[in-house]
């Protein structure tokens, strides 16, 4: 078997994993809502693939054409094969697209043609267009590509071909002439305007709005074409890691991707060969960059239809997040993670006592010191204002803030100018690597002493997208973690070696040598007629190293079971390379995101969260955190919750030995539903929480044994 062989392409798995995605769209099990809402999660994924895989591959076909990837692939034959599996994706998302407008038709939620309009919606789209829709609206007329218009990052925009003259002309054939101006769909305008009707929801969207008036808006003159298209622009911009002021250094990338190559034009699939060649000159697209679609661009946009108030049968059974019985609302947080460590597994438990934990803490008068990370934010985080409080209040406040955090730099930016005008001490990560880490540490003075609590996350401290992806939490003042979390923030913040630590594993010091320790032990138990085991849950494999470890704890009997949400290198099921490694992937309701590691360890098993997937650059180019799981009843909630993945047969796809996948089939009486059943898990520990607190309770003195 050729070595490359053993590995597949990252970009290919990437977009297997957008297939899976989009399955659900094609799932008439699941409501028509939901299934609409997928369909655009698979088109903002998509979005987000060009703009820094795709934008990265031409940099490097330009750049570096020879280098291969860890197939033997070089970037154009990357490139290439991207293509041809984008081009069939597309046609499945306007497939699926049509089934399930029509199907929302037939209920009420309706995409009107402008030839379906009546005279009733006419009149109230004129008053739009006058009143909102034309004052905000600025053509810009493009007489080479010298003026085109900015289109930043990914922007939906109308080209109007006009019938024109040119002033001066010697005959009445040289004065005709057409010519090209651009209506830039500016974020400010929506993108869904909704028309009066006599039942259920109607609407229009912004370019059929723009094409029913383009009249107005260029009187006199003959509209010959109006052309929807959108432009990608390649969002992979290098941050120049040897600025004296980082910070100054991120605004000016920033700048700079407004400004990076095209990388993606989509434009309508009846749009002339005329207006299409004009918007490759003015783009200096190739040919293999334009992308025809047959509907309407940016299908991300009509996530906001998902939202449609009423039709409750057409979305998902509410799950709203479970108030978890350890931490109650009446009881200081600080006692309760004293008395013993404690798991939250969100969204099915309410994120509310992490953000408490920072609230509190910022107002505890026995709190001296706060640190901790922040990645990726909220817009509106009560953690963050928390941390500007306590310090405003003369507590120590430390915060590392990454910058670098992919499309949230401008917010992380923002966030960092309060926090240090409140008085934070803002550290803006360092050089060179990006801290991925989920910690918060409080330093509190005690009666017996000085006593740390720590937060440790597998996801971001972000508000809203805790109740959309599906993470971990333990909160803990175990003293060896709380010593470990200190020297990790003295190194991270005074630029210095990190010590040797007791519990907490870090990227990039020990991580990587760390995992393949734990594997080789697994290997060497099984070598000796002992069990191996390893069980992982994470959402990218992409390291050579440690991939090729797995295939050795294959060959040795090590049972090996991989739980990843979205890009695999490996090849799993393979004779004699992985027969043992068996990969699933979890498409449902929330993104699963929670990073859990088990090892059998010779009977004394190894449990572990971290912020860090199994990639070259979480290993070797990150801050990251791996965190022993250490109290017994803790052990067993993550190790029953990782389990249950593996035995999930309703929302779980297998990788087959080619590296593609195949969605499991239940049997209706062994239905097994992985979220649900954490849902379930969540709710019961409520409702028998609140059933017990029912129960009368005598009060005794003081003293007396219960």
């Amino acid at each position: 078997m050729s070595k490359n062989y053993q590995y597949y392409n990252r970009e290919l798995s990437w977009l297997d994993f957008n297939d899976r995605v989009l399955d659900q769209a094609a799932d008439e099990n699941i409501p028509l809502l939901e299934r609409l809402k997928f369909l655009a999660i698979s088109a903002s994924n998509l979005d987000e693939f060009f703009m820094v895989r795709v934008g990265g591959l031409q940099i490097q076909a330009e750049r570096t054409p020879d280098n291969t990837d860890i197939r033997g692939w070089s970037p154009a034959e990357q490139l290439a094969a991207i293509r041809d599996r984008v081009l069939a994706m597309v046609v499945l998302q306007y497939e699926w697209l049509d089934r399930i407008l029509d199907a929302l038709s037939q209920r009420g939620v309706k995409r009107l043609q402008l030839d379906e309009l009546s005279s009733q919606q006419m009149s109230h789209l004129t008053r739009v267009f006058e009143e909102e829709v034309s004052s905000v609206i600025s053509p810009i007329a493009v007489d080479d590509v010298y003026n085109f218009p900015a289109m930043i990052g990914a922007t939906n925009a109308l080209c109007v071909r006009l019938e024109g003259t040119v002033l001066g002309g010697e005959t009445e054939q040289d004065s005709l002439q057409q010519r090209f101006v651009v209506l830039p769909m500016r974020r400010g305008l929506s993108r869904i305007w909704t028309v009066p009707s006599d039942e259920g929801v109607h609407f229009v969207l912004l370019e059929d709005l723009l094409t029913l008036f383009a009249h107005q808006l260029f009187p006199n003159q003959k509209v010959l074409e109006t052309v929807p298209f959108r432009t990608m622009r390649n969002a992979d911009v290098e941050l120049d890691e040897r600025a004296a002021d980082l910070l100054a250094g991120m605004k000016s990338m920033l700048l700079e991707r407004r400004t990076s190559d095209c990388v993606r034009l989509e434009v309508s699939a009846d749009a002339s060969e005329v207006s299409t060649e004009f918007l490759k000159t003015c783009l200096v697209v190739e040919d293999d960059q334009v992308y025809r679609v047959p509907g309407p661009m940016d299908l991300g946009a009509l996530m906001s239809i998902c939202s449609v108030q009423g039709y409750r049968d057409l979305k998902f059974e509410p799950w709203p997040p479970q108030a978890s019985p350890e931490f109650p609302a009446d009881e200081n947080i600080f006692d309760i993670i004293a008395e013993k460590d404690r798991v939250l597994f969100h969204p099915f438990q309410d994120y509310q006592p992490v953000v408490d934990f920072v609230v509190a803490a910022a107002s505890d008068p026995k709190v001296i010191a706060i640190k901790q990370t922040l990645y990726r934010t909220s817009r509106d985080s009560e953690i963050v204002n928390a941390l500007r409080k306590a310090a405003e209040a003369g507590k120590h406040v430390t915060v590392v803030v990454e910058l670098r955090a992919r499309f949230d730099e401008q917010r992380n930016i923002e966030w960092a100018r309060k926090l240090e005008d409140s008085g934070v001490d803002v550290v803006y990560g360092v050089r060179g690597l990006k801290t991925h880490a989920k910690i918060c540490l409080v330093v509190r003075k005690e009666s017996q002493g000085i006593r740390r609590y720590m937060h440790f996350g597998t996801g971001n401290y972000n508000e809203s997208t805790a109740r959309l992806y599906s993470d971990i939490s333990l909160f803990t003042c175990n003293p060896e973690l709380g010593m470990d979390s200190v020297n990790l923030f003295n190194a991270v913040t005074g630029s210095s070696i990190p010590q040797p630590m007791k519990q907490l594993v870090a990227a990039p010091i020990a991580l990587r040598s760390k995992l393949v320790e734990m594997i080789e032990v697994e290997i060497a138990n099984a070598r000796n007629g002992q069990p191996g085991s390893i069980r992982a849950k994470f959402n990218s494999l992409t390291d050579r190293q440690i991939i090729n470890k797995i295939y050795e704890a294959s060959q040795a009997g090590v049972q090996v079971e991989l739980n990843i949400r979205g890009v695999c290198c490996l090849r799993a099921g393979e004779p004699g390379l992985s027969e043992n490694v068996r990969v699933v992937s979890i498409v449902d309701r929330f993104l699963e995101h929670a990073r859990i590691f088990y090892f059998l360890h010779g009977g004394n098993q190894r449990i572990f969260i971290a912020s860090a997937d199994w990639m070259g650059r979480n290993l070797d180019r990150r801050i990251e955190l791996m965190v022993p799981v250490l109290d017994p009843q803790c052990k067993a909630q993550v190790s029953k919750s990782l389990h249950s993945y593996f035995d999930d047969n309703v929302s779980a796809y297998e990788m087959k030995e080619d590296g593609h996948y195949q969605r499991l089939a239940p049997l209706k009486q062994s239905r097994l539903r992985s979220q649900e059943q954490h849902y379930q898990a969540a709710r019961e520990l409520r409702e028998d929480a609140e059933a017990t607190s029912l129960a009368f309770r005598p009060a005794r003195a003081a003293g007396d044994s219960a």
